[in-house]
């Protein structure tokens, strides 16, 4: 769902956000008989520790914008080494007051059944089939899920009007609202009620039918803030009744660490494209790490969490950012590279959208068909690299045994534009050097390492293993304008 509204992102800093009067604070909805499963005991998704994740947009994918005809690039995808595919929204879609005309294919997030698949893309069969497929070449399959609001032409409509939100003179449906008590222009949806309980139980119902009928590995939660966080409680407690879930929220509020493994991480996201434009400098970057370390590394202590993740996912782009804010070239220039090559390297689950390895350079129709050109696929190397060296260095893992995360300064360096931080493990160690700048820099690396330093990567040659025969201590090198470059510390022979 696009962000074209007012939201909270101050939790990156590890920052609950307390408000009075938020539509996504708790309701006084019982919730103890659903709660039957212990949630520190029910968390095991170890296989997220070093994960990257794939968002896969079905309608744009193939010119016949099909499950089967997608399946016929699993091979390719799994070559790519990721491990998640979050599909976005497989349901039917509404076609009362669809944005655009009742003739365009409609938004992905106005859902008529939320049991249902798009006959669009295929059947419950078809999807069943690719889920187990999926499985069999080794990933895990998470769906979006849309929980604030469905299709004006839901059955729930006519049926349970009591579910959907009133206005102040009682109508219903209405459009969504924000946490400010404003509307969206969300004009295609109608906005849910989740203070009625009954309600609630139908909402887990369709999810759990996903998890307990076709296997699904998690769900990623659309504008999972304007949903009270207790749902998201009770919900995650039902269905890990099942099996252990990966729980991604479209947010960025600590609290919602609660009941999910993974947040946004929008701040950043947004300070990369500010330095680009030059409204920030690397200074605000290394600024908002230092005060970001928790919500990086972990939530602060005085929240309730779910598991061991609490953590965020890295982007450079998504279904959002290309459809409403235009490519990663537009956005990054020839700064992309630099940028994906951070989403990897800093504390949390880098994501790759649907087209990003093949270099898209078209903003893809949100309402319409608008297949992805394929032709180039001449960033899948640098892609392929930047997976293989998140998972083969445990210095970048999450979670409980994840590799810490360290600014690295000197004097030099900080007036230089370079940012320069460290993640290591017990047992791997890297640095990163970004030149966050248009312009050639150097650098003077000093280290306490007693041990050989090897270019492991470079955001412009993406296979460099190149061992620097240096003094140890110190080390000077020069980096292109927008270069990241990698470094292994490797015990001396």
């Amino acid at each position: 769902m696009s962000m074209n509204k007012t939201i909270l992102l101050l939790s990156l800093f590890g920052v609950m956000i307390q408000s009075c009067d938020q539509k996504s604070t708790s309701k006084n909805v019982d919730t103890s008989a659903d709660s039957t499963v212990s949630t520190t005991e029910s968390n095991d998704i170890s296989w997220v520790d070093n994960a990257v994740i794939y968002e896969v947009n079905l309608r744009q994918y193939t010119p016949e914008g099909t499950i089967k005809a997608f399946m016929q690039h699993l091979d390719k995808i799994q070559d790519l080494g990721v491990d998640v595919l979050w599909f976005m929204p497989i349901h039917p879609i509404g076609v009362k007051n669809r944005k655009e005309t009742e003739q365009s294919l409609g938004s992905y997030y106005s859902i008529r059944d939320y049991r249902g698949v798009n006959p669009d893309f295929g059947t419950k069969e078809d999807f069943k089939a690719l889920v187990d497929k999926c499985h069999e070449m080794g990933f895990k399959v998470v769906l979006d899920w849309v929980a604030n609001h469905s299709s004006w032409d839901h059955a729930w409509v006519t049926e349970h009007p009591e579910w959907y939100t009133a206005d102040s003179y009682g109508n219903r449906p209405i459009v969504p609202i924000d946490n400010d008590g404003k509307a969206t222009d969300w004009t295609d949806v109608a906005d849910l009620n989740y203070e009625n309980a009954e309600f609630r139980k139908a909402m887990i119902a369709d999810m759990k039918y996903w998890v307990t009928d076709f296997d699904v590995d998690g769900f990623r939660c659309d504008v999972a803030g304007f949903v009270p966080v207790d749902f998201w409680v009770q919900a995650r407690t039902e269905l890990e009744t099942v099996k252990p879930l990966f729980m991604l929220a479209e947010w960025e509020d600590a609290a919602y660490y609660e009941a999910f493994d993974f947040t946004y991480a929008w701040h950043q996201h947004h300070v990369m494209q500010e330095i680009i434009k030059g409204e920030q400098t690397v200074e605000d970057w290394k600024n908002l790490a230092k005060e970001a370390k928790t919500g990086w590394t972990g939530a602060p202590d005085s929240l309730k969490l779910w598991g061991p993740y609490n953590n965020q996912m890295n982007f450079i782009t998504n279904h959002d950012e290309n459809s409403w804010n235009k490519t990663v070239f537009d956005r990054f220039g020839n700064a992309h590279r630099c940028f994906a090559t951070l989403s990897f390297t800093l504390p949390g689950l880098p994501l790759i959208y649907s087209g990003q390895e093949a270099a898209m350079s078209k903003v893809l129709r949100f309402f319409e068909k608008d297949t992805i050109d394929w032709s180039q696929d001449s960033l899948r190397g640098f892609y392929k690299a930047l997976v293989e060296l998140k998972h083969e260095n445990s210095a970048l893992n999450i979670g409980e045994n994840g590799g810490e995360f360290k600014i690295i300064s000197n004097q030099e360096n900080d007036y230089n534009g370079l940012f320069v931080f460290e993640r290591m493990s017990q047992s791997d160690t890297l640095v990163v050097v970004a030149n966050l700048s248009n312009k050639n820099k150097t650098f003077k690396l000093e280290t306490p390492y007693p041990r050989v330093r090897q270019l492991r990567f470079s955001s412009s040659s993406e296979n460099t293993r190149l061992a620097l025969k240096t003094p140890m201590k110190s080390y000077n090198n020069g980096l292109q304008p927008w270069e990241c470059q990698v470094y292994e510390i490797v015990k001396a022979e």
